[in-house]
């Protein structure tokens, strides 16, 4: 497989010296790649993971009190400690677990939740609570604007899939691309955007249009040259959606891209009716994927470059409803994956019969995870959460 250096040299559009576009002539300026840098991998679970039947607290009575259709069998757990064990549809991750590579933080929310999808996940995304800031600049966007950057003129993030590019990434200074696929880059040129990244002048605006349009071309010559020249790949990834948006994001780390920040979403996990299937779907190719994409990092020798993180904007209800499934609730578990991690349970597994308003209580902030994700293992600064918040042991 070519390195990010090597396909600077092969590329045509070297020869374009005088009129090459930011994002390459920065590229060509710089020297070894960034194989140092550490990169946060971000899988977004949306709907509402239902966190009470993927850490299963079987011993807990309200558990079988508040279930009597969805609970599932104590015998086909996969038993982590006396309190809590995994849904058996996640053996990778299990694997992940006893390899010392995956800690599960229970019980996470925030103050006075909101069950609605786009509130919950704006608060999520943002890291902030008030609604007059969920539409402005995202939790690693604004800590990305002091970042530096890549010195290999990588963007600071990248989204892969065909979602909109999640407020999380936006932020004044920093950067990001949006990619369906390797070989189809998809420019960013909402409104919003635009008026982050300019002062608001028709001339400034032409500008940066066009150098995002060249930008993106050059960008997806090279994405061209990774795909077309990948090594024959060492690691079988399951064949689903998810598995093959985290090899894609594999494919980049492997080619030396220095981008910080990789985030993927998982849609399905708004589980009203019928859960039991669909939920268990759901969470097998969620732990088959994370496994394989660590695993072929592995292989490579990267993977104590690479932490996972994984999230929902809220979990389910505690009561099971009418239609064998689960409705809006508040917290639920956030999985931290990669050979970095203090592997294992962090947090109290929540109680099923001391309850809020018929919902789990938090008993962690989820900024509590962003916090020490960003200066543990990004090595930014977390003031841009606004509020100090105490660091969990999520990073060995």
């Amino acid at each position: 497989m070519l390195n990010r250096r090597q396909l600077m040299q092969r590329s045509p559009l070297i020869a374009m010296a005088p009129t090459i576009p930011a994002f390459l002539g920065r590229s060509l300026r710089a020297a070894e790649p960034n194989n140092d840098g550490r990169i946060l991998v971000v899988i977004q679970l949306s709907g509402g993971n239902d966190g009470i039947n993927t850490v299963v607290p079987y011993s807990d009575d309200g558990y079988a009190k508040h279930r009597s259709h969805l609970r599932l069998k104590t015998t086909d757990l996969i038993r982590l400690s006396d309190q809590a064990g995994l849904h058996p549809s996640m053996r990778p991750a299990a694997d992940l677990l006893e390899d010392g590579r995956l800690a599960i933080v229970q019980g996470v929310g925030y103050p006075n939740p909101n069950r609605s999808h786009d509130v919950s996940m704006a608060i999520w995304q943002t890291a902030r609570l008030a609604a007059a800031e969920h539409t402005t600049f995202g939790w690693l966007g604004r800590a990305m604007d002091g970042y530096p950057g890549p010195t290999d003129g990588s963007p600071h993030s990248v989204l892969l899939g065909s979602e909109n590019p999640p407020i999380a990434l936006r932020g004044r200074r920093t950067t990001s691309i949006s990619l369906a696929h390797l070989e189809d880059l998809k420019l960013r040129t909402d409104a919003e955007l635009m008026h982050t990244a300019t002062d608001g002048s028709a001339e400034d605006l032409l500008s940066f249009t066009r150098r995002t349009a060249l930008d993106a071309l050059s960008a997806a010559e090279l994405i061209n040259e990774v795909t077309s020249s990948s090594a024959k790949e060492t690691t079988r990834y399951p064949r689903t959606q998810l598995a093959d948006r985290l090899k894609s994001i594999a494919q980049l780390i492997k080619s030396d891209f220095a981008t910080p920040v990789y985030y993927a979403i998982q849609p399905g996990y708004d589980t009203h009716a019928a859960q039991l299937v669909s939920h268990s779907r759901l969470l097998r190719d969620l732990a088959g994927a994370t496994q394989a994409f660590l695993d072929d990092l592995q292989a490579a020798g990267l993977d104590d470059r690479v932490v996972v993180l994984g999230f929902s904007e809220f979990g389910r209800r505690v009561n099971e409803n009418a239609s064998l499934g689960t409705d809006h609730g508040t917290a639920g578990p956030v999985l931290i994956a990669g050979s970095p991690v203090q592997s294992g349970l962090v947090g109290e597994t929540p109680s099923m019969t001391d309850l809020e308003d018929g919902d789990l209580k938090m008993g962690i902030d989820f900024r509590q995870v962003y916090a020490t994700l960003l200066e543990a293992w990004l090595g930014l600064d977390p003031r841009t959460l606004g509020e100090s918040f105490a660091p969990l042991p999520l990073i060995a």
